[in-house]
């Protein structure tokens, strides 16, 4: 056991106004690849980088590669919740948690339990008919190929954010109020060098920062606890003290 587990354990222990900011490294702990991860056979499947093929011009120019990227990349849908979802989701049960919020869009929180998680960047559960707004579920996305159609004819689009689209404004407003008023604030699994999300730790007021990641960010030098490591490995070790 070592200190900073220990450290982890008091804050928590001793909070009923925690929030929780994760990145990517949540899900990757689920089995969920990171979709900007370009190595390997990558360039043999696909002539753009994620940057582009995520973009809403690309979307809009080159909608067939767009959704053949989008299933096979962004879309998991036999992945489970792991020790960092579920230990979260009985923080929140227990009264300790007050708010997820999430760059994630795959759904795990919900699925294991969390109430009030803040997705900034959609997720791939909602989609809608950019012609008559008709609501799609994942399982339909999933069943058709190539660019999916509503029965009105027209495109079904994930509730994604892309690149070159703004954040939900509604989501964001109320991330800043948790975060502005948060007594812990636990960041895990980010790097903090996508924005604007990345930039919605300056909202922090308080003195008790956790930063868990299995490198090191860019705003280690202002965190109280830096935790090098797993994040669901953390919180439940931290937990089952």
């Amino acid at each position: 056991m070592t200190d900073s587990i220990k450290r982890l354990k008091e804050l928590v222990d001793s909070s009923d106004n925690i929030v929780f900011f994760g990145g990517a490294g949540v899900s990757t702990e689920s089995g969920i690849p990171d979709f900007r991860s370009t190595g390997g056979l990558y360039h043999q499947e696909w002539k753009y980088p994620p940057e582009v093929i995520l973009s809403h011009t690309f979307y809009e120019s080159n909608p067939e590669e767009f959704f053949r990227f989008y299933r096979a990349k962004l879309l998991a849908p036999d992945a489970k919740p792991n020790a960092a979802h579920k230990k979260l989701a009985e923080w929140e049960a227990e009264g300790r948690l007050k708010a997820v919020i999430t760059q994630n869009i795959d759904g795990l929180h919900q699925a294991a339990g969390s109430r009030n998680v803040l997705e900034l960047h959609g997720s791939v559960h909602r989609n809608h008919c950019q012609r008559c707004g008709k609501f799609y579920g994942l399982e339909h996305i999933l069943r058709t190929e190539g660019v999916p159609r509503c029965s009105c004819g027209g495109i079904i689009k994930p509730d994604v954010v892309l690149y070159e689209e703004g954040l939900d404004q509604g989501v964001l407003q109320m991330a800043v109020s948790a975060i502005r008023h948060a007594d812990v604030l636990i960041i895990g699994g980010t790097s903090l060098t996508v924005y604007p999300a990345a930039g919605l730790i300056d909202y922090y007021r308080g003195t008790k920062l956790v930063l868990i990641n299995k490198s090191a960010t860019s705003r280690d030098s202002q965190a109280d606890l830096v935790i090098c490591g797993s994040v669901g490995e953390a919180l439940a070790e931290a937990a089952g003290l």
